[in-house]
């Protein structure tokens, strides 16, 4: 990244939107030239305030940082993707996002049409589960108790049924047992150390490799 090559507004700050790998967009903020190599230098994500007309590092004081993947400019070079695992929520109300609903007003969740990135929040809460066994004993955490055997033979019972509704007129109980199979197959995927961005990078590579990387 050559911030030369960038185009930083009269007051030499460009604009900066912070993606998590899933595609959830998780905030937007300022970067001048100081904020965009700190960034690249420490590989956490540091912005400039522009009430404080100082640098701040994302989450230094809460933990909630931003840990860097990739900085990429838009067309015109005067605006930033900045590729991020969040380590935590990444707005300062305790939200995932910036742009969810605050968590005193959830009135507007429901309205808004499901993404795919919400599945990376799923896994999310997965494997918090998966880290305390203990803790409430759900069906989930039950299940990783069990082990894998326990877990795929659940995810063959499952593809099995979205099989038999595949079969039938009945379009919502195909999708419920869809989305059960993909639940259980997260929940193997977490038990053996990966996970479904593991799978998305795989069938990225045979997509790749098979359009000669131009599609």
């Amino acid at each position: 990244m050559n911030p030369d090559s960038l185009r930083f507004d009269s007051d030499g700050l460009i604009p900066g939107i912070v993606q998590s790998r899933t595609g959830e967009v998780r905030m937007v903020a300022w970067l001048n030239r100081e904020a965009l190599q700190r960034t690249l230098d420490s590989g956490f994500v540091t912005f400039w305030s522009r009430a404080r007309q100082a640098l701040w590092v994302k989450g230094e004081g809460s933990g909630n940082r931003l840990k860097l993947i990739q900085i990429r400019p838009d067309c015109d070079a005067d605006a930033l993707l900045i590729l991020a695992d969040p380590e935590g929520p990444s707005c300062h109300r305790g939200t995932q996002s910036c742009f969810d609903p605050s968590p005193e007003d959830r009135s507007g969740e429901a309205a808004w049409p499901a993404t795919l990135p919400w599945l990376g929040r799923l896994e999310t809460l997965l494997r918090a589960r998966q880290a305390a066994p203990d803790s409430t004993g759900s069906y989930t955490q039950k299940l990783f108790a069990q082990g894998v055997d326990r877990i795929a033979k659940k995810v063959v019972e499952e593809a099995g049924e979205v099989i038999i509704a595949a079969k039938n007129d009945d379009r919502e109980a195909f999708l419920g047992e869809a989305a059960d199979l993909i639940f259980h197959l997260d929940l193997l995927l977490l038990q053996r150390d990966a996970s479904l961005l593991d799978v998305v990078a795989v069938l990225h590579r045979r997509h790749a490799d098979r359009s000669g990387g131009t599609a």
